[in-house]
């Protein structure tokens, strides 16, 4: 079993803001694998399912970012999990836009969301980091953070977010490369489709024009005239 939790904060002031692209990640896995509806458990909300063989709690801490471990900590020794079986996705200031990497155990590079989990399970989980982007000093970040996406990120954010969802079979089954496979063709899609272009028609050929008869030699006129008075 796998515990996969979004991180986010609560309520709809915060839904579109770039903090809460984990939030969107674990909606989009819940709405495309037929999970069960979200319901308010471990001081969060939760949705069951299953991601090929593997049976799935998806978890949205709603303590707020700076406390998600609290929920965390409780949904993971309530399913009797190890940290290694639980995976964190989160914004990453230190991404571009819509790049992913997996990540096993480490620091917390300063996410308040992920110090949190820290004090209540230690560094050992996994992560899925979504960039994000930076916004150039660190005197902005909080601002950048609790922003709303711009509109010229959509078509990004929605290819992230649809290839985290293609992946999460291969995720939970622990094939990181397979899943950073699903999300990069996503983002980059195949230039050669497979297909051909359609092959021209031939151009009908031109009607045959007549070739004309060569004209008769005086002998020949002089015959037909006698034929035909005898002929009268």
């Amino acid at each position: 079993m796998k515990l996969i939790v979004g991180l986010g904060n609560p309520g709809s002031k915060y839904a579109a803001n770039r903090h809460n692209i984990g939030f969107m990640a674990v909606d989009r896995i819940a709405a495309d694998h037929g999970f069960s509806p979200w319901k308010a458990r471990f001081q969060g909300l939760v949705a069951e399912g299953r991601l090929g063989a593997a049976r799935v709690t998806l978890l949205k801490p709603q303590t707020f970012m700076n406390l998600s471990g609290q929920s965390v900590g409780e949904a993971m020794r309530y399913l009797k999990l190890t940290p290694s079986e639980v995976i964190v996705m989160h914004d990453e200031l230190d991404l571009a836009p819509g790049k992913c990497r997996v990540k096993q155990g480490g620091g917390h590079a300063g996410h308040n969301g992920l110090r949190s989990i820290h004090q209540h399970i230690g560094a050992d989980y996994g992560r899925v980091r979504l960039g994000i982007g930076h916004p150039g000093h660190k005197d902005r970040v909080a601002g950048y953070v609790l922003s709303d996406f711009a509109k010229a990120d959509a078509g990004w954010l929605d290819d992230l977010l649809r290839g985290v969802s293609d992946g999460a079979e291969a995720l939970a089954q622990g094939d990181g490369p397979r899943f950073q496979n699903a999300v990069a063709a996503r983002m980059q899609p195949a230039r050669n489709s497979g297909t051909r272009p359609a092959a021209e028609k031939p151009s009908p050929a031109p009607a045959s024009t007549p070739i004309p008869a060569e004209p008769a030699s005086l002998a020949d006129k002089l015959r037909q005239l006698t034929d035909r008075f005898r002929q009268s």
